[in-house]
């Protein structure tokens, strides 16, 4: 945030801050309905009340008060305002100049109208990633494939599938073909964000789970990319090939809808 002035943060701080509160209704923080109000959104004193935070020292740093606030108080104000991971990355950037830590990301989700979309997808797999790979909706197409319903939220990630997952590997008859692909893809989106810390995690707990992982990340590359699997087992052995599209559901917070077109 060079050559910006201290009061011009705290003034785009008041401002983001005003206008995801305005954004929110009783309904969506869970209060009771009081019929029609003067103003939009939630009063301050809703919103420090759902935080957990004192009001007079929320409507301070909302003022754009010369005040220094924790990084729990950051996190407590974000899930009020039901901040997403680029929201929140921006209010700790605008109070604290720094990402936050990793534990302030929020797992992301989709309108209903996109997984209208990905179950009107009847014969076809697809699911929708962030940035990180981590598979935050899909349909039922794809749950018989990849399973991912049966799997902890942690491990619905393609790159932990691919890379450090025995059994998964097992069901990819072209592995050693497809995953340096799935990487070179993977490798770009790292590069968007390579001080990202939620990114960073996963980086290197796939480098001590996976020797292959290490190694082709961190080696040159002229691999071709590849966004999906290409070939894959079946439960009664077999095996299934697919082309891949790639749709942006949300550019903003970087998630994409992978489709698997039958070959």
């Amino acid at each position: 945030m060079s050559g910006r002035t201290l009061a011009r943060t705290r003034t785009d701080l008041s401002a983001f801050l005003m206008r995801r509160r305005k954004k929110l209704t009783p309904v969506d923080a869970g209060l009771p309905s009081t019929g029609q109000r003067r103003t939009p959104g939630l009063r301050r004193e809703e919103l420090a009340a759902l935080a957990g935070v004192g009001l007079t020292w929320y409507t301070w740093f909302e003022q754009g008060r010369d005040i220094q606030v924790s990084e729990g108080f950051l996190l407590k104000v974000a899930k009020a305002l039901k901040l997403d991971d680029a929201e929140c990355s921006h209010l700790f950037l605008l109070a604290h100049r720094r990402p936050p830590p990793p534990e302030a990301y929020q797992w992301p989700s989709v309108s209903p109208l996109i997984q209208n979309l990905l179950d009107d997808l009847v014969t076809r797999p697809a699911y929708v990633t962030n940035l990180r790979w981590d598979v935050v909706a899909w349909n039922a197409a794809a749950n018989d494939v990849f399973g991912f319903a049966d799997r902890e939220q942690r491990d619905r990630n393609v790159m932990r599938l691919v890379f450090a997952d025995p059994a998964f590997r097992q069901r990819l008859p072209q592995w050693r073909e497809e995953a340096p692909k799935l990487l070179a893809q993977f490798r770009g989106d790292l590069a968007a964000v390579p001080d990202d810390p939620a990114m960073l995690v996963l980086v290197d707990e796939l480098k001590t789970l996976s020797p292959d992982f290490r190694r082709w990340l961190e080696q040159p590359s002229m691999e071709s990319y590849a966004r999906g699997i290409g070939a894959i087992l079946d439960s009664d052995g077999t095996e299934l090939s697919f082309m891949h599209e790639m749709l942006t559901v949300d550019e903003y917070r970087h998630l994409k809808m992978v489709v698997y077109f039958r070959q």
